[in-house]
């Protein structure tokens, strides 16, 4: 895919900052920004818009990852049985 610059504006000190402890860890400002941007991406663009752009682009699509389904929580074993405790 053809590949675009975006340019922003950024506190110097805070950059300066950013990437003294960034190049401790041997990674690189722009390297985060390409990633935090792909996780942007794939968050906020349908996955059906995703396969056509990587289709279009002559690429495979990449399988969209599995969906997350909540499980159910455990039920509480206070008041089960179905008894019911009256006060009287």
């Amino acid at each position: 895919m053809k590949k675009t610059s975006i340019t922003i504006s950024f506190d110097e000190e805070k950059l300066s900052a950013l990437k003294m402890y960034l190049t401790q860890r041997g990674v690189q400002v722009e390297s985060e920004l390409e990633r935090s941007l792909e996780t942007l991406y794939t968050k906020t663009v349908p996955a059906g818009v995703r396969e056509f752009i990587e289709m279009k682009s002559g690429n495979t699509p990449k399988p969209a990852p599995p969906v997350k389904k909540p499980r159910p929580s455990p039920s509480s074993a206070v008041g089960a049985g179905g008894q019911e405790v009256q006060n009287g």
